[in-house]
């Protein structure tokens, strides 16, 4: 009884601590989320004092492009198939921006993951200058850099692709990178051992590892790529949302063309996210098992 009781005084002096902090952070969370809010609704205000008309009085508006759309499209819906036939070439070019923007994205990033990562890094001194070049890629975003390009290198999709691949190196490089820490690095001791190169000692002791969720990374960055190829469209880079954004700018009259492009692009994206989803689950159980 003596000790519980000459004990409890420590113990409620750090329960007293603990509500203390505790108080604090809530404290700190109340005022980091009433902050939030008012730079949320200032910024807002700012924003619909600048905006032509107001967002209240056009928010009624909302849904009239959607219907004039789908009323054109339903009125010339003969024409439906061959407007589909006549966009098929523009899809296949989105496809090639992402699927190309993909491959160079996922290389670059696989390099500068194994550089960035340590027990594995090339170069260990120049782990932090690895892991900037990702958060520089990571972090600009892909519609700024094609923005450029295009300025320099004129319209098409070799700015998209670059601008893409970009982003892609940046957002892949950090998702290697943490499959890279959580590799085993027995077979990399092993293959030092023996003498092996940096880059066999990757090759051969970490790559076996870590393919499974690379491939996985990659085909769900190959989908999210398509929806970017395609915006990127919209500012001259190619491809189908090129052609999109002039049926929409024309007005009624190509409102069926849009319509079209809007099927083919959702049916792209579905079929797509249902092929990689399947794929990244038989990668996943792969690498379980």
């Amino acid at each position: 009884m003596t000790d519980m009781t000459q004990g409890g005084a420590p113990l409620a002096a750090t329960q007293d601590s603990y509500m203390a902090m505790v108080r604090q952070k809530r404290l700190y969370s109340g005022i980091a989320i009433l902050v939030f809010v008012v730079l949320l609704v200032s910024g807002f205000r700012v924003a619909n004092d600048r905006n032509a008309g107001g967002f209240f009085d056009g928010i009624h508006r909302i849904f009239d492009f959607p219907a004039d759309v789908v009323g054109e499209a339903w009125e010339k819906r003969a024409d439906l198939a061959g407007l589909l036939w006549k966009y098929l070439p523009d899809l296949i070019e989105t496809l090639n921006i992402a699927a190309v923007a993909t491959l160079l994205g996922a290389a670059l990033g696989l390099v500068l993951s194994l550089l960035s990562t340590r027990g594995m890094a090339r170069w260990p001194v120049l782990i932090p200058l690895f892991r900037r070049i990702m958060d520089v890629t990571r972090a600009l975003p892909e519609i700024v850099v094609a923005l450029v390009l295009i300025y320099m290198l004129g319209g098409g999709p070799i700015p998209a692709m670059i601008a893409i691949a970009l982003h892609t190196a940046g957002a892949l490089g950090k998702l290697y990178s943490e499959v890279n820490e959580n590799a085993d690095l027995k077979p990399v001791d092993g293959l030092t051992s023996v003498g092996a190169t940096w880059s066999q000692k990757m090759l051969l002791g970490v790559m076996p590892q870590v393919a499974p969720n690379y491939l996985s990374y990659g085909l769900l960055r190959f989908e999210i790529n398509i929806r970017a190829s395609a915006i990127l469209g919209f500012v001259g880079a190619g491809g189908i949302g090129y052609e999109l954004r002039n049926s929409m700018a024309w007005g009624p009259g190509r409102f069926d063309e849009a319509a079209a492009i809007f099927i083919l692009l959702f049916v792209t994206i579905v079929v797509v996210d249902q092929l990689s989803s399947s794929l990244r689950n038989r990668l996943s159980e792969g690498a379980k098992q």
